[in-house]
């Protein structure tokens, strides 16, 4: 009986003590990939060599913390189920160079929205495909969002199809300032 007794008591002891203000952060942040300087969305192409750059709005209730992106290769298939929208695969492959991205962002004291835009660099050399860009937004209290939308990394062609390689084996595109307007070498 004593043995009960002190479970008992002990058991409400432990119930008060979680007992406060009931002033607690119970929402997660927001990632709104909606307006117009969103990128990349669902089915969006970035390429070799070249630099893209991130936008979408962050928010929450009560204060921002930090935020990651990661770009990993999807040569397998696999799903992250955080979009609906149906994207065409490439055909199955194994990586060779594969492009991998994955920075953290602190995001400043007391803020509650901010709207971001990061430049990307995707180096010339990784394999075209299926990628996953990866959104992971934390608010101050630990709460997390996660936005994962599929992307195709692709050679840029250029308008005629002109492509020079150097003796090191380096491929260049040629841009229309040097190429005339038939697209032949200037």
């Amino acid at each position: 009986m004593i043995r009960k007794t002190i479970l008992c008591t002990v058991a409400v002891l432990l119930l008060l003590s979680c007992g406060g203000s009931g002033d607690y952060d119970m929402e997660k942040p927001a990632i709104d990939m909606s307006g117009a300087s969103a990128f990349p969305l669902t089915c969006d192409t970035v390429y070799r060599g070249e630099s893209f750059t991130f936008g979408a709005l962050f928010t929450d209730n009560r204060e921002l913390g930090n935020y990651n992106i990661e770009i990993h290769n999807n040569f397998d298939h696999h799903s992250h189920s955080t979009d609906n929208t149906p994207c065409a695969p490439d055909e199955r492959k194994a990586p060779v160079n594969p492009f991998i991205y994955n920075r953290d962002f602190r995001i400043p004291a007391g803020t509650v929205s901010l709207e971001v835009r990061n430049s990307i660099p995707v180096p010339e050399d990784v394999d075209t495909g299926d990628y996953h860009f990866m959104i992971r937004l934390t608010d101050r209290a630990g709460w997390q969002q996660l936005k994962a939308v599929s992307i195709k990394v692709r050679e840029r062609e250029t308008g005629a199809g002109v492509r020079l390689v150097s003796p090191d084996g380096a491929a260049k595109a040629l841009s229309a300032s040097e190429r005339d307007g038939d697209g032949s070498v200037m």
